[in-house]
């Protein structure tokens, strides 16, 4: 892939599920906050020529301090978020817009895990299609299930994908997606749902099971783990 790309990480959220004061994405992994994995994933990538980091109001110093400390150089906007995760996207946005790409990634702050090849290979198929999104087959059987807790129906395995981030889009596309959204006062899932309810088909890419959502407890286990395995066997990252 050689045109560049922006990327947007959002990090506003306050993570109920990790059952802790702090934010998820401020946690401290292997002596560094998850934030910081996740960042130091994009600023490594030749191809990312600029980062918005979007983040909660009274979290912006905070996260100044760090991109200084960790010389994270690509993070040129940190901008306070807003009350949904789709209005906090929407900030990120218009600060990569500023920057003149045509290409934007939008990756959750609490994935750290993404690969640098799923990244590219999103990105390059948002140039050819102009929306694409990580995901990886569901490996479960999932069931439909009612108000009173029975089961309606079981979706056929094959054709369900586990959405991941980066999504990926022209940069034209998603802002227009999320103007227009904001206008109706829709409020998507995803950036993905806000461009299909405007007929652009959003293509797969399959990512990683690594690459997942540090949501829980038992997920930030599951990533210190991870992490001294990685370090184990890649000499370079001690």
């Amino acid at each position: 892939m050689e045109q560049q790309f922006g990327v947007i990480v959002v990090a506003a959220g306050k993570g109920t599920r990790m059952g802790m004061q702090e934010s998820k994405q401020y946690l401290l992994l292997q002596d560094k906050p998850v934030l910081i994995h996740t960042l130091e994933r994009f600023e490594a990538m030749e191809q990312c020529a600029s980062i918005a980091l979007v983040t909660g109001r009274h979290d912006v110093d905070r996260c100044r301090i760090w991109v200084e400390q960790y010389q994270l150089t690509k993070v040129l906007d940190i901008v306070p978020g807003g009350e949904e995760r789709q209005h906090s996207v929407y900030e990120g946005l218009k600060a990569i817009q500023a920057r003149n790409l045509n290409i934007v990634l939008i990756h959750d702050g609490v994935r750290p895990f993404v690969e640098a090849e799923q990244v590219l290979a999103v990105g390059e198929a948002a140039i050819t299609y102009g929306a694409a999104v990580l995901a990886v087959p569901v490996k479960d059987t999932i069931k439909q299930v009612n108000a009173n807790g029975v089961i309606t129906a079981t979706p056929d395995r094959s054709s369900l994908w586990a959405i991941q981030t980066p999504q990926a889009f022209r940069l034209e596309d998603v802002m227009r997606a999320h103007d227009e959204a904001g206008k109706a006062g829709r409020i998507g899932t995803d950036d993905a749902m806000l461009v299909e309810q405007m007929g652009i088909d959003v293509h797969i890419v399959e990512g990683s099971y690594s690459n997942i959502k540090l949501t829980t407890p038992e997920d930030l286990a599951w990533a210190d783990w991870w992490l001294s395995r990685s370090s184990n066997n890649n000499p370079e990252q001690r």
